[in-house]
């Protein structure tokens, strides 16, 4: 359990990355925005292949998330310049990564086993620090059967996660970052103050594209291969994240939002991972299990807020019939 519980901590660190430029698109400027099921395999395809040819990892990466970014741009682009529906176009350009990404790739799948990727360079780096048999010590004095092979991952992982965070976080109190979220909130009022609205949108789908991507990079590089089809169902994943994570945080300033992103993701991965070893759910239930997660986090806040309104009324009513007795007995 312990170890289960550990690599979904440290898959849903990584995947909060893409849970955030969901975010992005989807909340900040209200971009219903399906092409991350695309940019998600052209992040791990694209630096997945350039590792192999021997570039080196880190330029691999930052390639797949620049290739992530141009891609959410051509999005923008067909929805401001070409006047589609921005759902459409999410559409369009989801099919046409598909056979690009496959003649990037060459091939379905492209496996890094044998090849040095980011996760096998912070590996070999952390493998003399000693903090792993520190950590790994304290948990089996608490009793642990079982420890993990290596703490770097997550580590290193969650404090680049926490840097995007933070990045995010100025973005969107600059200049720019305060006229995207204009734009999302009412985008004719932005365009009244001669603010470039198309602009703007295609910046910022480009963005959020960049970061799935970078999810998507890291994705590959972590379980050693990228394949064609791994981004099926990335944007339900990063929707409850963001849902799970504002339902259960809350979104009151920005800062504390991207934080429940986060926050949501690692919640996600833990819950499918719980669901899972349950004896009558098998891992091709795991669609099934995220549409009940989300339908929860949906539908649980509504019930809530109706059930604190029916007590707020009925208080109400209550300080009235007492009112109206205080004044007839006087």
């Amino acid at each position: 359990m312990l170890i289960a519980l550990f690599g979904a901590i440290e898959s849903g660190v990584i995947y909060a990355i893409m849970a955030l430029g969901v975010y992005l698109s989807f909340r900040v400027l209200d971009f219903p925005d399906l092409t991350v099921d695309g940019s998600f395999v052209t992040g791990a395809g694209i630096s997945a292949m350039l590792i192999v040819n021997g570039t080196s990892p880190i330029l691999a990466t930052l390639i797949g998330a620049l290739a992530g970014f141009i891609a959410g741009c051509i999005t923008g682009l067909l929805h401001t310049k070409g006047k589609i529906n921005a759902l459409l176009a999410g559409i369009l350009m989801m099919i046409a990564l598909y056979s690009i990404n496959l003649r990037f790739m060459g091939q379905p799948t492209v496996s890094l086993l044998n090849e040095s990727t980011l996760v096998s360079q912070i590996q070999s780096l952390w493998a003399g620090t000693g903090i792993d048999s520190a950590l790994n010590s304290m948990l089996q004095f608490f009793g642990a059967d079982r420890v993990p092979t290596t703490w770097s991952i997550l580590i290193v992982m969650t404090i680049l996660t926490i840097a995007i965070k933070f990045a995010l976080d100025y973005f969107l109190k600059t200049e720019v970052g305060l006229a995207i979220r204009a734009t999302g909130d009412n985008q004719k009022m932005i365009r009244s103050l001669s603010a470039n609205t198309n602009f703007l949108i295609i910046v910022g789908i480009g963005l959020s594209n960049a970061l799935v991507a970078l999810s998507g990079a890291l994705v590959g590089q972590l379980g050693g291969f990228a394949n064609l089809n791994m981004g099926i169902g990335m944007i339900v994943i990063g929707l409850a994240s963001v849902i799970i994570g504002e339902a259960l945080f809350g979104k009151k300033t920005i800062a504390r939002v991207t934080l429940a992103v986060i926050l949501g993701a690692v919640i996600y991965r833990i819950v499918v991972t719980l669901a899972l070893r349950v004896d009558f759910l098998e891992s091709s239930d795991l669609k099934l299990i995220t549409a009940v997660l989300v339908i929860a986090a949906l539908v649980t806040p509504k019930i809530l807020q109706a059930q604190r309104e029916k007590k707020r009324r009925l208080a109400k009513r209550n300080a009235l019939v007492q009112q109206k007795e205080r004044e007839a007995s006087a």
